[in-house]
Protein backbone atom coordinates (compact mmCIF):
# COMPACT_ATOMS: atom_id res chain seq x y z
CA UNK A 1 0.00 0.00 0.00
CA UNK A 2 1.00 3.14 -0.60
CA UNK A 3 1.28 5.94 1.97
CA UNK A 4 0.01 9.26 0.88
CA UNK A 5 0.43 13.13 2.44
CA UNK A 6 -1.56 14.50 -0.55
CA UNK A 7 -5.35 13.38 -1.25
CA UNK A 8 -5.85 11.74 -4.86
CA UNK A 9 -7.77 15.78 -5.79
CA UNK A 10 -4.32 17.06 -5.15
CA UNK A 11 -2.58 14.77 -6.74
CA UNK A 12 -4.58 15.36 -9.83
CA UNK A 13 -4.11 19.01 -9.85
CA UNK A 14 -0.85 18.60 -9.37
CA UNK A 15 -0.43 16.13 -12.47
CA UNK A 16 -2.42 17.94 -14.28
CA UNK A 17 -0.77 21.14 -13.85
CA UNK A 18 2.61 18.85 -14.90
CA UNK A 19 1.08 17.77 -18.11
CA UNK A 20 1.70 20.89 -19.67
CA UNK A 21 5.31 21.92 -21.32
CA UNK A 22 4.78 25.21 -20.56
CA UNK A 23 4.07 24.92 -16.93
CA UNK A 24 6.59 22.10 -16.68
CA UNK A 25 9.08 24.81 -17.84
CA UNK A 26 8.16 27.32 -15.88
CA UNK A 27 8.44 25.17 -12.50
CA UNK A 28 11.96 24.31 -13.80
CA UNK A 29 12.89 27.65 -14.61
CA UNK A 30 11.78 28.54 -10.98
CA UNK A 31 13.17 25.71 -9.07
CA UNK A 32 16.51 27.08 -10.97
CA UNK A 33 16.59 30.29 -9.88
CA UNK A 34 15.28 33.18 -8.41
CA UNK A 35 11.91 34.55 -7.90
CA UNK A 36 10.68 35.74 -11.49
CA UNK A 37 8.01 38.30 -12.41
CA UNK A 38 4.72 37.35 -14.67
CA UNK A 39 5.95 39.64 -17.35
CA UNK A 40 9.70 38.30 -17.14
CA UNK A 41 8.22 34.59 -17.54
CA UNK A 42 6.11 35.94 -20.17
CA UNK A 43 9.24 37.72 -22.47
CA UNK A 44 10.66 33.60 -22.69
CA UNK A 45 7.67 31.95 -24.46
CA UNK A 46 6.45 32.62 -27.76
CA UNK A 47 2.76 33.35 -26.27
CA UNK A 48 0.59 36.13 -24.99
CA UNK A 49 1.51 37.76 -21.39
CA UNK A 50 -2.49 36.36 -20.54
CA UNK A 51 -1.56 32.98 -21.83
CA UNK A 52 1.60 32.97 -19.36
CA UNK A 53 -0.73 34.79 -16.68
CA UNK A 54 -2.78 31.51 -17.08
CA UNK A 55 -0.39 29.12 -17.02
CA UNK A 56 0.94 30.77 -13.98
CA UNK A 57 -2.22 30.62 -12.25
CA UNK A 58 -3.39 27.08 -12.64
CA UNK A 59 0.26 26.25 -11.46
CA UNK A 60 -0.79 28.03 -8.11
CA UNK A 61 -3.88 26.31 -8.04
CA UNK A 62 -2.53 23.21 -7.79
CA UNK A 63 0.03 24.72 -4.97
CA UNK A 64 3.52 24.21 -7.32
CA UNK A 65 4.51 28.09 -7.08
CA UNK A 66 2.76 31.38 -5.22
CA UNK A 67 2.46 34.62 -6.59
CA UNK A 68 3.12 38.23 -4.48
CA UNK A 69 2.50 41.46 -5.00
CA UNK A 70 5.47 43.71 -5.30
CA UNK A 71 4.09 46.64 -6.91
CA UNK A 72 2.73 46.49 -9.65
CA UNK A 73 4.49 43.16 -10.52
CA UNK A 74 3.39 39.55 -9.58
CA UNK A 75 6.26 37.62 -8.27
CA UNK A 76 6.49 34.15 -9.22
CA UNK A 77 7.97 31.66 -7.00
CA UNK A 78 8.40 27.75 -6.74
CA UNK A 79 7.40 25.68 -3.99
CA UNK A 80 9.97 23.06 -3.37
CA UNK A 81 7.99 21.28 -0.61
CA UNK A 82 4.75 20.54 -2.45
CA UNK A 83 7.05 19.24 -5.31
CA UNK A 84 8.52 17.00 -2.85
CA UNK A 85 5.24 15.63 -2.11
CA UNK A 86 4.25 14.48 -5.37
CA UNK A 87 7.99 13.52 -5.92
CA UNK A 88 7.88 10.79 -2.87
CA UNK A 89 4.49 9.70 -3.96
CA UNK A 90 6.60 8.67 -6.90
CA UNK A 91 9.26 7.38 -5.27
CA UNK A 92 6.52 4.93 -3.25
CA UNK A 93 5.09 3.91 -6.67
CA UNK A 94 8.41 3.24 -8.51
CA UNK A 95 9.23 1.27 -5.24
CA UNK A 96 6.31 -1.22 -5.21
CA UNK A 97 6.74 -1.62 -9.09
CA UNK A 98 10.52 -2.88 -8.88
CA UNK A 99 9.29 -5.25 -5.80
CA UNK A 100 6.56 -6.67 -8.10
CA UNK A 101 8.54 -7.26 -10.97
CA UNK A 102 11.49 -9.18 -8.55
CA UNK A 103 8.48 -11.19 -7.10
CA UNK A 104 7.97 -11.72 -10.99
CA UNK A 105 11.25 -12.23 -11.51
CA UNK A 106 11.39 -14.64 -9.08
CA UNK A 107 8.55 -16.58 -9.98
CA UNK A 108 9.87 -16.71 -13.36
CA UNK A 109 13.02 -18.30 -12.14
CA UNK A 110 11.83 -20.76 -10.22
CA UNK A 111 11.77 -24.26 -12.31
CA UNK A 112 8.08 -25.40 -13.17
CA UNK A 113 8.09 -29.15 -13.88
CA UNK A 114 5.22 -28.65 -15.67
CA UNK A 115 6.42 -26.25 -18.25
CA UNK A 116 8.75 -28.80 -19.41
Amino acid sequence: MVARSLSDPELDQIFRALADTTRRDIVARLLGGEPASVTTLAQRYDMSFAAVQKHVAVLEEAGLVSKESRGRERIVRSNPERIAQARALLLQLEQLWISRFSQLDDVLSTPNPTRE
